[in-house]
Formats: C-alpha cells, sequence, structure tokens
C-alpha cells in the first residue's frame, strides 16, 4: 500500500472523477477526506464502502467552506487534489457577469485558495495535484469561463511548483480528455461524445478510473522527480 500513513484531501469526491481517485487512493492506504456539495447519498455510499475516508460538506462557490474541509485534517495533509469543477454551455455572447463570477470562483479561485491552505499544513515531500482539461488547448464553443478558468488552474500549478519545490512538494496538472462522467453529459449532446471516441486514438471515451490511476502515480513516491508539469490523459484524443 504505497500511501500508507498519508493523509489525503480531494475535493468533489461523491462522483465521477473524485469518487474513482478516493477509491484509489484509500485503496492505496491514504486516509481520504473528501469533500461533496448536495449529494449526500452519494457521499455516505462511498463512506461505508471504504475505510479510512471521510465526507465533508462543502460548496466551492463559497470558499469560506474551506474551514470545514480542513478542520478534517487537524494532523497534517500530504496530498491534495483539486477535482471538484463547474461548466455549462454557454456561447460568449450570451455570458453574464454572473456567470463569470461563478464558474472562476468554483474552477479557479477555490482550488487556488485551497493550494494556499494545503501550503500551510502539508509536510514536506506532498503532492498536488490539479484537475483540469484538455479543453484549455482544444477549446470548444460554449465553454469560455470553463477553458478559461482551468487554464487559470493550470498556471497556479505551475507557480506553485516553483514556490513549493524547495520543501520537496510536487505541484501537477492532470487534464483528462472526454472522460465519462455527468458532468462530461451533462455538458455536451450525445453525437458529439460519439464523434469524440472515433477520434480517440484508444477508441472510446476514457473511464473516470483511468484518470485516477494517473492521479495515484503522480500521489505516490515513483513521482518525486516530475512537478510543474500538465499530464495531459486522453487517450490520444490530442497527439
Amino acid at each position: 500500500m504505497t500511501l500508507s500513513g498519508k493523509t489525503a484531501i480531494v475535493t468533489g469526491g461523491s462522483r465521477g472523477i473524485g469518487r474513482a481517485v478516493v477509491r484509489r487512493l484509500a485503496r492505496d492506504g491514504a486516509t481520504v477526506v473528501f469533500s461533496y456539495r448536495e449529494n449526500r447519498a452519494a457521499a455516505d455510499e462511498l463512506t461505508g464502502e471504504l475505510d479510512r475516508v471521510i465526507a465533508v460538506r462543502a460548496d466551492q462557490a463559497d470558499p469560506s467552506s474551506l474551514d470545514a474541509l480542513f478542520a478534517a485534517v487537524p494532523d497534517g495533509l500530504d496530498i491534495l487534489v483539486n477535482n471538484a469543477a463547474t461548466n455549462q454551455r454557454v456561447p460568449i455572447a450570451k455570458t453574464t457577469g454572473e456567470d463569470f463570477d461563478r464558474v472562476m470562483t468554483v474552477n479557479a479561485k477555490y482550488p487556488l485558495l485551497a493550494v494556499g491552505r494545503a501550503a500551510g499544513v502539508m509536510r514536506d515531500h506532498g503532492r498536488i495535484i490539479n484537475i483540469s482539461t484538455l479543453n484549455t488547448v482544444v477549446p470548444a464553443p460554449g465553454h469560455a469561463l470553463y477553458c478559461a478558468s482551468k487554464a487559470a488552474l493550470e498556471q497556479f500549478t505551475a507557480v506553485a511548483a516553483r514556490e513549493l519545490g524547495g520543501r520537496g512538494i510536487t505541484v501537477n496538472t492532470v487534464s483528462p480528455g472526454a472522460t465519462d462522467t455527468d458532468l462530461l453529459r451533462d455538458s455536451n449532446p450525445p453525437d458529439a461524445l460519439a464523434q469524440t471516441s472515433a477520434f480517440t486514438a484508444l477508441g472510446r471515451l476514457g473511464r473516470p478510473e483511468d484518470i485516477a490511476d494517473v492521479v495515484a502515480f503522480l500521489a505516490g513516491p515513483d513521482a518525486r522527480w516530475i512537478t510543474g508539469q500538465n499530464i495531459r490523459a486522453t487517450g490520444g484524443l490530442l497527439l
């Protein structure tokens, strides 16, 4: 169990990629605290399924909810996975200031503040992993705020890698391609998903477990010499 004795925080852990990450880190031996926004049933199901897993309600639209999340790791932190995100398909011409504030808060501001909080309690040689998206290099119509907020997150990763490297803390980004989650299906029509599978070298949509495996590698000891990188886990959607 490569993460035995480690403590992790995963945001948005009740479903999709986050849920797969919680399962994988716990299976590797970590104690995992994960946040959820409203799906208490899914959170309870996960805590009932796994040992050493704790659910905390935290809405990323409200940065003050970081207090509850970090209160659950009073003895220190080894791994932070910024996974939770929001997306909506809306053209720029119809985007409002409220849309901007909400998406930027959830996808960029909250993760940045989480990295800052983590830096204060993380043990040396810790791991920070931010989940971005292939859409920062393959932008899609209607996803301007999503693409921009995730691009900001990628830059936060690079700067944090410089700032925290002296303590042996690595900071990396994982950018999934089209991964079969509720977020993907809620923001894309079915024909687009079929076309994406056809364009992907491995011939299918990604699975949450595909991304969780990459996160687990970055969280583990074998990734000690990798930092400030953006690993595009796309199945060959971008070559």
